[in-house]
């Protein structure tokens, strides 16, 4: 993939987490067995602020059901569960894992989000 068209692909995985409708991104839930088990990348939602934070991960599911960092921070600025959720895109680049976390740098790089403690530089 040249670099045209790694840009073109990470716009179109932020624009499907970045505007989907807030309802119909994926509630909090205990066992988040509504998630797919397949790679994708994904976005931690609050429903007027935006974007939280942006991953990937081989599993979506996995992902969540372990905990995930981000989910204690919104609890600790005190927003509530009702105004968080999860937008995901699945992908198919898990094969290719430089490939994949190429894509997230540039999504990190163009959002910023506040819970995203570091984000990758450009080369």
């Amino acid at each position: 993939m040249n670099e045209s068209d790694l840009q073109a692909e990470a716009r179109r995985i932020l624009d499907m987490i970045a505007l989907r409708p807030f309802e119909q991104c994926q509630p909090l839930s205990r066992e988040f067995s509504h998630l797919p088990a397949r790679p994708g990348v994904y976005a931690i939602r609050h429903k007027t602020e935006g974007l939280l934070y942006i991953g990937k991960t081989k599993s979506l599911r996995g992902r969540f059901r372990g905990g995930h960092k981000a989910f204690l921070w919104a609890w600790l600025d005190k927003y509530s569960d009702e105004d968080i959720r999860i937008a995901l895109q699945v992908v198919p680049y898990w094969g290719n894992p430089a490939l994949l976390l190429e894509l997230e740098a540039i999504i990190l790089r163009a959002t910023e989000p506040p819970y995203n403690a570091q984000i990758p530089t450009e080369r």
